[in-house]
Order: structure tokens, then C-alpha cells, then sequence
């Protein structure tokens, strides 16, 4: 058994949360550069929180100049035990409406500027992200978002993380729609990835903001309706939070049933006498429970 330490990526409107006690931002420096900002370390009904704004105070950083391997190791070091990603998406099925809210169970990653991995020359590793998604988080994150009052789509939705920062031609987005998936971004992915191999069970609620380009009945998508969207749904994404706070906090944490806290354990390929020193110092919080050396506290 262990306590719930709950790191929540979004926007800054989520820390605008009545009953958020011991709030402090704090900085925290780690071997991959820094993080998109400082976290604020606060507690809700007894279940410590970890927000950190994925493009910074401000929305300073655009989706490829997010340092999501910073961001990751980040929340690990300042003791995140369960990861919930709150994101802005496009919509890519006529069911999923702007303004629902949809849990997303896998990813296609179409970017291509970004780290994608912890490991590498000089320590390999091969983690599974067959199942990117811990069920038990977006199990939590599908009813606490249904507590909140939102119309939640939850199973059986792909999240096709694109590049950007420019939105999707015509073509790309019917491209998708035939893929099978149902929402587009460009924040999920490598982030996802980078939770696995850090060990973090990782969930996404992805907030309908608009149908992309693909949909006849409505106009291109552009920055002033995401932002109209996203200013309607703030209150029931912070409600969202709140809710699964509350879950998290009748509920004694153990260990996911898909053993996303040791997937490790059968993912590292180098043998010891092979591996890099320097890229071992700098994974002392990601894999420092298999590696040794951590400093997660």
C-alpha cells in the first residue's frame, strides 16, 4: 500500500481550485534541461497534488518546444505516484461533440522533432506500450469527469498525436478519420511514452474543443473557437479534478494490475558492465529503482 501522489499536466486554469491547502511552486531542475515551468505542490482532501502547466505560465511554449522528458522526470522527483493528462483535442467522430469530454485508451504518434526516450547509447531499453493507458486512471478520470457533469466518451478512443504547431490539412484529416481514430492533438505523445518508461501510470481526458477541418457542417478549425471551448469547459475540468481527488482519497493506492510500476524490470536490454555511467546518473529518477541511485523522494 502507498499514498496517492497525483501529477496533473493541463492548463493553467485547473490550479484555480477551491480547496487546494499547502500550495507552494517550486522549482525543479533535472538532467534533461528544464521543465516547462516550476510545479505547485499542494494537497486536496488529504491527497497530495503535483500540477505543472505543460506549456508553461502563459502558454509560452509551443507542443514541439515542450521538454517532455524534463516534465516527466520532473513530476517523478517531486514524488507523483499516478499521472493525469487534462488536453484540448480536435474531434475526428461526428459522436464526439466540441465540448465532451473523451478518455482515451491509445495513441498514434505522428510527431517527429521530439525526444522520445529516456534511454539509449549506452543503456537500452524496450518498454511495452501495447496498453499506453493505465485502465485504473482512466477508469477514475471517466467518472470523476461523468461526476462533474461532462458527457464522456470513455473506451475505445485513439488519440492521434500530430506535430503542429500548424493544424491539420483536409487531407490529413480524412486520413485519420479512416484510420479509425477519434481525436487529434499534439501534446499526448511522447508524453505517454515517457510516463511508461518512467513507471507512471498515465491517463488522458481529452476535451472535445472543435471537429478539425474533416466536418462539412463546420467552419476550419482556428485559435479563437479552441480557446471559446476551452473557457466553457474550465470549470468542469477543474471539477473533474476534484472528483477524482476525492475517489483517490477513499481508496487505498496499490500497485496497477497491469504492472505499469515495474514494467522495467523486463525492459532493460544492456548488460551492466556495458553501460554508460553519465546516462545512468541521469536516469537516477526514472529507473533508479531497478538502476539504483534514485533520488525520488
Amino acid at each position: 500500500m502507498s499514498e496517492w501522489v497525483l501529477g496533473i499536466l493541463g492548463g493553467s486554469g485547473l490550479y484555480e481550485l477551491d480547496g487546494l491547502e499547502n500550495q507552494q511552486w517550486i522549482k525543479i531542475d533535472t538532467p534533461w534541461g528544464a521543465p516547462s515551468d516550476e510545479i505547485l505542490f499542494a494537497e486536496m482532501n488529504g491527497v497530495k497534488l503535483r500540477f505543472l502547466p505543460r506549456h508553461g505560465r502563459g502558454h509560452a511554449l509551443s507542443p514541439s518546444d515542450v521538454n517532455y522528458r524534463a516534465n516527466i522526470d520532473a513530476l517523478k522527483r517531486a514524488g507523483c505516484t499516478d499521472v493525469l493528462s487534462l488536453s484540448a483535442v480536435g474531434s475526428l467522430k461526428e459522436e464526439f461533440a466540441p465540448g465532451d469530454f473523451v478518455i482515451v485508451d491509445q495513441f498514434i504518434d505522428r510527431t517527429f522533432k521530439r525526444e522520445k526516450s529516456f534511454f539509449g547509447k549506452g543503456c537500452v531499453a524496450h518498454v511495452s506500450v501495447a496498453d499506453p493507458v493505465c485502465a485504473r486512471m482512466a477508469g477514475m478520470a471517466g467518472m470523476a469527469a461523468k461526476a462533474a457533469g461532462a458527457k464522456v466518451h470513455d473506451g475505445g478512443a485513439t488519440y492521434l498525436a500530430m506535430e503542429g504547431p500548424q493544424f491539420s490539412t483536409k487531407a490529413e484529416s480524412h486520413m485519420y478519420r479512416a484510420w479509425g481514430c477519434g481525436v487529434i492533438g499534439m501534446t499526448n505523445m511522447p508524453e505517454a511514452k515517457l510516463a511508461r518508461e518512467a513507471e507512471l501510470p498515465y491517463a488522458t481526458v481529452a476535451m472535445v474543443t472543435d471537429y478539425d477541418c474533416w466536418h462539412e457542417d463546420h467552419g476550419n478549425v482556428d485559435v479563437a473557437s479552441v480557446i471559446a471551448v476551452l473557457m466553457k469547459n474550465a470549470e468542469t475540468a477543474r471539477n473533474t479534478v476534484k472528483h477524482i481527488v476525492a475517489a483517490m482519497s477513499e481508496t487505498e493506492r496499490t500497485n496497477c494490475a497491469q504492472g505499469i510500476e515495474t514494467n522495467l524490470d523486463v525492459a532493460i536490454i544492456t548488460a551492466p558492465e556495458h553501460r554508460d555511467p553519465k546516462l545512468i546518473a541521469k536516469l537516477d529518477a526514472v529507473a533508479g529503482r531497478v538502476l539504483g541511485g534514485s533520488s525520488v523522494g
